[in-house]
C-alpha cells in the first residue's frame, strides 16, 4: 500500500533562519514555498523505525529525528567545519555505516549517515 514517504513537515520558531540554515549547512535548495523536493538516487533508501520512550539513541525531549544519507561523510564533516557547524556527537562507525550528528537552529538533533 505505501509507496514511500510523501514528506516531512514541522513547525519552527524562526522560519527564515531555519530555511537559511538548512540551505547553507545541508545544501538543500529551499524553494519559495518553504520546502524542497529530495529525489531519491539509486542506492539510497529511506528507513522507518520506532524507538521506545526510554531509548537513549537520541534525546527523549525530541520525538522525531531526521537522518539524511550523504555520499561522503568525511567531505560532509569538512564542509561543516568550514562553515562553523559543530558536531553534536563524535562520529561513529557501526555495521550500519558511518554517522555524525548536528543540531539545527531549533535544537533538533539531525543524523548524517554514509552507508
Amino acid at each position: 500500500m505505501i509507496q514511500g514517504f510523501g514528506g516531512i513537515f514541522w513547525r519552527t520558531n524562526n522560519l527564515e533562519a531555519t530555511k537559511k540554515w538548512y540551505s547553507e549547512v545541508l545544501k538543500l535548495e529551499i524553494d519559495n514555498w518553504n520546502g524542497t523536493v529530495i529525489k531519491p538516487q539509486s542506492g539510497n533508501e529511506t528507513i522507518f523505525s520506532f524507538f521506545t520512550e526510554q531509548d537513549s539513541y537520541f534525546s527523549a525531549e525530541q520525538q522525531v529525528m531526521l537522518n539524511f544519507q550523504v555520499d561522503d561523510l568525511n567531505e560532509t564533516i569538512k564542509h561543516l567545519e568550514d562553515i562553523g557547524v559543530p558536531l553534536a556527537k563524535e562520529p561513529e562507525i557501526s555495521e550500519f555505516g558511518k554517522f555524525v550528528w548536528i543540531k539545527d537552529p531549533d535544537g533538533r538533533l539531525i543524523e548524517l549517515w554514509e552507508k
